[in-house]
């Protein structure tokens, strides 16, 4: 996995790499589950978090916004009680160009010299106002979904904003 930060790889620059069948190594994402909780009842609520601002999310952050999401979503309201969707999937390929470090790199790296970089995660690009995730409950608990998605938001890069709607 890569060593570099996040913070790296917010910001969207040139054109996205995404397609997988040309370049072999592409590590998995690791979010794999996109809906959670009661996938068969119709809820009456539809509650949404949205992206202010146009960015990439890793993978590995929308992979633990979800487990946040789902963990108090689970303690406080229950499993039969909500529907937990994932609305964005990691297609950007991200790249890194490693350099060696400790004594001696400067013999080892190349320095810029072909620097496109090795395949180190995925991202999904987000648009503004874009959702990426909701959550679908009833009225009662709707303070309860407000709070998982606040502190799902967290998790993730771009700054986020709770939208409340009728199904």
């Amino acid at each position: 996995m890569a060593r570099k930060p996040g913070s790296m790889y917010r910001y969207v620059r040139g054109k996205p790499t995404t397609r997988k069948e040309y370049m072999g190594g592409i590590p998995n994402p690791r979010i794999t589950q996109f809906v959670l909780g009661n996938k068969k009842d119709d809820f009456p609520l539809l509650i949404s978090l949205k992206a202010v601002e146009k960015c990439q999310i890793r993978h590995n952050s929308l992979e633990s916004a979800r487990i946040t999401a789902n963990r108090v979503l689970e303690k406080k309201i229950g499993v039969t009680n909500y529907r937990l969707h994932i609305r964005v999937y990691p297609h950007v390929i991200l790249r890194e160009n490693k350099q060696a470090t400790g004594a001696g790199a400067d013999r080892v790296s190349q320095g810029m010299r072909s620097a496109y970089g090795k395949n180190v995660g995925t991202a999904a690009e987000v648009k503004p106002e874009q959702i990426i995730m909701t959550v679908e409950t009833h009225e009662q608990y709707i303070q309860h979904a407000k709070n998982a998605l606040r502190k799902a938001g967290m998790k993730i890069t771009t700054p986020c904003q709770v939208e409340i709607n009728k199904n």
